[in-house]
């Protein structure tokens, strides 16, 4: 045989080989098997663990929203604050952090006039809004027995129509020789048209009271609806009248639903500038117009931004301000 090796030799050679491939295969099997009943294990063990927890439940549930709130409005919020630093020159954007937005709000008086301005509207449409909701939102709940859900239907039917439209209907209502003043001549009330009932802040008062008036029937119905009958028949039965079982027991259980109709309309009424660029004129313009024109015809961002961040803040803490002040009332009333 080459290399003196004899035939005995090479088939332990052999054997000793076997065996230790077969180890070496043994092992692997066996590690492979371990791994296959472990990863089943982990498994079951994270599903439990997720099932259990009541907030990585909750959280996986309220994810999709998060990242929706934190993309579509978290995100545009902090482009707008970091643009509200920097610098436009005609159309390339300085960015290098500055104040002079924020002192050329500060530095123009007109700023300032135009937003207490866009306030004071707000708040009377809020208030209108509301006078005019509470009554309609307390027929429904308390004197509609049946077929409830027509009546809320019938509330929503302006907005089956665009915005749009329904701001150049008032237009045309409020005009010169609009409805108003054509039937105030009709029946003999007038002789010249009036000419205050257009362009001025009284137009954007009507025109938005009525643009939002079903933001502020549908809480105020459902803080009524939810009252619970047998407190207004006790009231009853302990001698109040209809209108001190209103004011003691019914209007302080509905001041969550005239508290948060008051800040749907309130809020978004602000920064309108649709409503007074078509039915305010000159007279009427608010801070949503000089906020549109920075970022349209007068091409200033940053100044734009500067403006926006300037209301937000405002209005935050005013909206503050207000809850602060309703729970306070809340509880002396309690």
């Amino acid at each position: 045989m080459p290399g003196g090796a004899s035939p005995s030799g090479i088939m332990l050679l052999a054997h000793d080989d076997l065996a230790v491939c077969k180890a070496r295969r043994y092992k692997d099997l066996s590690f492979m098997s371990r791994s296959a009943t472990s990863s089943p294990g982990f498994g079951l063990r994270l599903r439990r663990r997720f099932l259990a927890s009541e907030a990585l439940r909750g959280f996986s549930l309220l994810s999709p929203t998060l990242l929706a709130m934190v993309f579509g409005l978290a995100m545009p919020l902090l482009v707008l604050f970091t643009l509200s630093f920097w610098l436009q020159d005609y159309v390339d954007f300085i960015k290098t952090f500055s104040w002079k937005n924020y002192a050329d709000f500060f530095d123009k008086p007109i700023y300032g006039m135009i937003l207490f301005k866009s306030i004071k509207i707000s708040g009377m449409v809020t208030l209108a809004t509301v006078l005019l909701a509470y009554p309609m939102a307390y027929f429904i709940a308390f004197r509609i027995k049946t077929n409830k859900l027509v009546w809320l239907i019938l509330i929503t039917v302006p907005f089956w129509t665009s915005y749009l439209l329904r701001v150049f209907a008032w237009k045309l209502m409020l005009g010169y020789n609009g409805v108003v003043n054509s039937g105030l001549k009709s029946i003999g009330l007038i002789s010249e048209p009036l000419e205050f009932l257009l362009y001025n802040p009284t137009a954007v008062t009507i025109t938005l009271a009525h643009a939002w008036a079903a933001f502020a029937i549908l809480p105020i119905y459902v803080s009524l609806e939810k009252i619970d009958r047998s407190l207004l028949e006790a009231a009853r039965d302990l001698g109040e009248n209809a209108f001190m079982t209103f004011v003691r027991v019914t209007l302080p259980l509905s001041l969550p639903g005239v508290i948060a109709a008051s800040l749907l309309v309130f809020i978004p009424t602000v920064g309108d500038y649709v409503t007074p660029s078509l039915v305010g004129g000159p007279s009427g313009i608010m801070i949503g117009n000089i906020i549109q024109s920075m970022f349209g015809k007068a091409f200033n961002w940053p100044l734009g931004a500067a403006i926006s961040v300037m209301v937000m803040f405002t209005i935050t803490a005013m909206v503050c301000a207000f809850l602060w002040g309703t729970h306070q009332f809340r509880r002396r009333v309690a």
